[in-house]
């Protein structure tokens, strides 16, 4: 039996939920999901502040769920910027 392919939305991955994006997407639907501290292994630049996340700190993906490259548009925030989106 060949394994399914996972949806390029990335929307399988345990704990994915659908929420309101940031002000500036006029209400557009995201998926976000947390990402401990222990998977955060490289920067990021947070485009709430715009300022550095660094390894070893929990933080939030998201990305858009019906427009864009799905994953591929995915953005690393940190868990306060997301939470005053």
């Amino acid at each position: 039996m060949t394994p399914r392919a996972l949806p390029r939305d990335g929307a399988a991955f345990y704990g994915t939920q659908a929420v309101e994006g940031p002000s500036w997407t006029h209400g557009e639907m995201f998926l976000f999901r947390h990402m401990g501290a222990s998977a955060s292994t490289k920067f990021y630049v947070c485009p709430g502040c715009n300022q550095n996340i660094p390894p070893g700190v929990a933080h939030i993906v998201a990305w858009p769920r019906d427009t864009g490259r799905g994953a591929d548009d995915r953005r690393h925030w940190h868990r306060h910027c997301w939470d005053r989106r």
